[in-house]
């Protein structure tokens, strides 16, 4: 993939932060629409037609779903249930040797904790760039969340900072491959290895993402999936549990149905906690009816996801995020690229998220500052919190988890497009690209109207 220099972005910013604008080039025979005026200045769109909607079902959800009716066993009370069948086909999709259902990718880290006995004093290294889910599981368990920076690159964890946040109280790492995209595994891994700490892989949005041609959810001790609403392979809440290891998927299944554990299990440790965690028929079914489109559905956002790549590398402060060299598929549930106001006469992000969506592609600014949320800041006054670790440790814990890295991406850089973006036509990535130009081209106009 083409990278932008950083001499391209010095050399050209004080070009383009003057207004003028820079003659586009590009691979394809587009540039149609960069004559008229950007919609957000009273032009035209540039993508005039939707994006798919999601989910995308038809009668093989409908005929799933009354099957599950009509048989009159909604849970796991039976043999070769649908959850049976769903855990089967997804761990032969995956290459892993087992799987195991449960009803959110909230479950299913909570899940492998649970299996794994963290709990008071215990601390779990994750990401400061991820979804409030992978931080509540941990501290589900009345475990301590150890939040790190980002490579404002990837938008992946830092395996170096991770490294550095380890410490005697450290049980876990818990690298999450952020919009579908694999963390540098092979980092993770290796300080997993030299400090004999397991890694989870949060894969909630990687769907058959790979790293090395393997599946993730297969690195490490356990990997975790989601199958909520927006996720590209979905039943409305619902999640999973993927492993290789015989015995600590027997840990997880106990653990999900209220510690049916066997004592001499390695992963017991002497206690058996659980509860019900378990994922219904009607989940399960509709799962397998998703499942005849997700590889298809997979290969069209990979295809289109590298095309876009290829014209908005053309673009000058415009960057895709990086993929580190091990990725040989990102799932792509999120396009997430770079936003550099220097190029665009220094109009804010917000102002360049609301011109490109009046363009037609919907876009967002992903996630915020998550350490600086009242959810986490409030936690050192959480009575539980200070009996367990005390008042000095939880006031230094606030200092541990800042992420300097991640305020500047969360807070002026990262555009996202959503998965179903990527399930439009090639021409539909023309016009994003198009779209951006324009904006460009226009960048004074727009930072200066009145809107």
């Amino acid at each position: 993939m083409k990278k932008i220099s950083r001499r391209l972005f010095l050399g050209s910013a004080s070009i383009v932060g003057t207004g003028m604008a820079l003659k586009p080039t590009s691979i394809w025979a587009g540039n149609r629409s960069l004559d008229s005026k950007p919609a957000l200045l009273g032009g035209e769109k540039t993508i005039t037609k939707s994006f798919p909607r999601w989910p995308i079902v038809d009668t093989t959800e409908e005929k799933a779903l009354l099957d599950a009716l009509r048989g009159s066993r909604w849970g796991r009370r039976v043999k070769d249930n649908a959850a049976d069948n769903f855990e089967n086909n997804y761990a032969k999709l995956l290459g892993a040797n087992h799987c195991l259902t449960v009803n959110s990718g909230t479950s299913a880290l909570f899940t492998i904790m649970g299996a794994l006995n963290i709990g008071p004093g215990d601390e779990v290294i994750l990401p400061v760039y991820t979804f409030i889910a992978t931080y509540n599981a941990v501290v589900l368990h009345n475990a301590l969340p150890i939040i790190v920076d980002i490579d404002p690159e990837s938008f992946q964890i830092d395996p170096k900072k991770m490294e550095a946040a380890i410490t005697k109280e450290t049980k876990a790492l818990m690298p999450v491959h952020i919009g579908g995209s694999p963390a540098d595994l092979d980092s993770i891994l290796e300080i997993g290895n030299r400090h004999n700490l397991p890694v989870i892989e949060d894969a909630c949005q990687a769907h058959l993402a790979e790293w090395k041609g393997k599946k993730v959810g297969t690195f490490g001790i356990g990997g975790a999936f989601s199958f909520q609403e927006s996720k590209n392979l979905n039943c409305g809440q619902g999640g999973a549990v993927t492993t290789n290891n015989r015995q600590f998927m027997d840990a997880c299944v106990g653990f999900h149905h209220q510690g049916s554990i066997l004592q001499d299990n390695p992963y017991a440790q002497g206690g058996i906690r659980g509860g019900n965690l378990r994922m219904t028929e009607f989940q399960a079914s509709i799962l397998n009816a998703q499942m005849t489109r997700l590889e298809q559905q997979a290969k069209t956002r990979s295809e289109n996801a590298t095309y876009l790549s290829r014209i908005l590398n053309e673009i000058p402060g415009i960057a895709p995020a990086k993929l580190y060299p091990g990725t040989t598929n990102s799932a792509y549930h999120l396009y997430m690229f770079r936003y550099d106001s220097n190029y665009f006469a220094g109009m804010s992000r917000a102002r360049f998220m609301e011109a490109l969506s009046a363009e037609g592609a919907p876009c967002s600014g992903g996630y915020g500052q998550m350490e600086k949320t009242p959810r986490i800041t409030s936690l050192p006054n959480n009575r539980h919190y200070i009996k367990i670790y005390g008042e000095k440790t939880m006031k230094d814990w606030l200092e541990r988890i800042q992420c300097p890295q991640n305020a500047k991406v969360s807070g002026e850089i990262a555009v996202w497009f959503s998965q179903t973006v990527l399930l439009g036509s090639k021409t539909d990535m023309e016009q994003i690209a198009e779209a951006i130009r324009k904006i460009q081209k226009y960048a004074q106009e727009i930072k200066e109207a009145k809107i």
